[in-house]
């Protein structure tokens, strides 16, 4: 709660109420705290980035909350390269790699410290810990993160004296607005360090592989918990759906890792359809595109095209066995040593061959992946990395992305769809309205792929027989 707040009915305070909010506090200060799991990983990881950037400092604040209306705030989730790099989720933070003579850096985070009760910030400060719930003291950070950790509130100052040196300093831009105006930096050489820290995500090391799995253990579970109560949905609508998922995704996680899409109907034929307010009708299809996030901020993202009904269509079930074949494709070109695109193309290869046989663009089918003419019905790319982000990596560089190499321990989706628009002249009726969108996480491996969201069927006849054993 914002102090000072306009029409707040209290307008003022006692210099008694203020003796007695200050008297009377147990120390709540904790010993029992031992160095977290990923704090090995994080170093690795921070060790990474300095190699990249000797005899230079670089800033990579955490973010600051952001308003949603008046004194309230949205749920706060910290910039990503900070919780790649420290493992940490605190808010109004900052980590700062301080160059050292030998080329290496020392690594420190500034955090907001725990309210003292000499004075009535922390009752009615701005980030007062009796409204926003306790905070871990600059003590007990140190010794979950293996990092030593200073008082953020002393930050901009530290940088800008700091900036009269002549170490060259990089920071992240746009994630806290204070600490950037503290510093003077260029631009180009900050977009190289948002770079760097995209480019260290392509490849997950083994801890953040088992919370890849377990995201997407999580996200099973929702998917099975959507069908189960498919009946529900029907009699309400698409909010049912994604209510019941999130409620998984709370139960096990931190959230859902991103706006799931819960489209019945032509709702489906939208790529990235989140109102989720539409009707549930039998014989239409449901596409739910959603996924778990785990505490630890990694995101699944899985996508099931299902027949409402528990059957599809013969036109449905055309359209799905086209997507299930590219997808398929798709997946057997996922590799190491393969290029990232290959995955991509198979896909596209494959539907555009057969919406050359439907007679929906005119072939051959070689031309007309040339010139993307599929690209009416599949409009998106067929995949992209994942992690801390659903699009993970997205700053990195061309060559090391979308132009690079698979290689072991990086995680990417499989994802292919079509879709026929409801107002699409230049297909037969009975297929306007219908979208399918088959979606995998697949890490590489050495010898070829994992598929981590197996265990939600795929096929056809699979998914038919998984709604009945589920739905009932």
């Amino acid at each position: 709660m914002a102090k000072g707040r306009k029409n707040s009915l209290y307008t003022g305070i006692s210099e008694e109420l203020s003796a007695l909010m200050r008297t009377g506090w147990a120390d709540t200060e904790r010993h029992d705290l031992v160095l977290d799991e990923q704090a090995p990983y994080a170093a690795r990881r921070r060790a990474a980035l300095s190699a990249r950037f000797p005899g230079e400092r670089l800033v990579i604040p955490s973010g600051n909350l952001k308003v949603r209306s008046n004194d309230d705030t949205y749920p706060f989730r910290p910039y990503t390269g900070y919780v790649h790099m420290t493992g940490d989720q605190a808010r109004d933070g900052a980590l700062v790699l301080e160059p050292r003579a030998d080329g290496g850096h020392d690594a420190y985070c500034y955090q907001l410290p725990r309210d003292g009760r000499d004075d009535d910030e922390f009752w009615t400060g701005a980030t007062a810990e009796l409204w926003m719930g306790r905070r871990r003291s600059l003590a007990e950070s140190a010794r979950v993160l293996g990092l030593a950790c200073r008082d953020v509130r002393t930050a901009a100052h530290d940088l800008a004296a700091s900036a009269a040196s002549a170490v060259p300093t990089r920071i992240v831009r746009g994630v806290d607005p204070a600490l950037e105006a503290a510093v003077s930096t260029d631009e180009e050489r900050d977009e190289e360090l948002e770079e760097a820290l995209s480019d260290l995500r392509l490849v997950k090391d083994a801890w953040e592989l088992a919370e890849m799995r377990k995201a997407v253990d999580s996200t099973v579970r929702g998917f099975t918990d959507a069908i189960g109560e498919l009946s529900r949905a029907v009699a309400t609508s698409e909010r049912w759906i994604e209510g019941t998922f999130f409620r998984r995704a709370r139960l096990e996680g931190n959230a859902v890792g991103y706006g799931s899409i819960c489209a019945a109907g032509d709702h489906a034929t939208i790529m990235h359809w989140m109102d989720n307010d539409g009707p549930v009708r039998p014989g239409e299809l449901l596409l739910l595109d959603a996924g778990v996030e785990t505490r630890a901020l990694y995101t699944a993202d899985v996508t099931r095209t299902l027949p409402i009904s528990g059957t599809f269509t013969p036109v449905q079930r055309t359209v799905y066995e086209a997507v299930y074949e590219a997808q398929e494709a798709g997946m057997a070109a996922v590799k190491p040593g393969a290029a990232y695109r290959d995955f991509h193309e198979a896909c596209q290869r494959y539907l555009a061959a057969r919406l050359v046989e439907w007679g929906f663009i005119e072939g051959p089918a070689e031309r007309a992946y040339e010139l993307g003419l599929q690209r009416r019905f599949t409009m998106a790319g067929t995949g992209h990395m994942l992690g801390l982000d659903v699009h993970d990596c997205a700053r990195a560089r061309n060559t090391e992305y979308v132009d690079g190499v698979l290689e072991p321990g990086m995680v990417l989706t499989v994802e292919p769809g079509l879709y026929f628009q409801p107002d699409d002249l230049t297909v037969p009726e009975e297929w306007r309205g219908i979208g399918v969108r088959i979606e995998d996480d697949l890490v590489v491996t050495a010898d070829g792929h994992e598929n981590l969201s197996a265990d939600l069927p795929r096929s056809a006849d699979d998914v038919e027989a998984w709604m009945a054993r589920v739905a009932g």
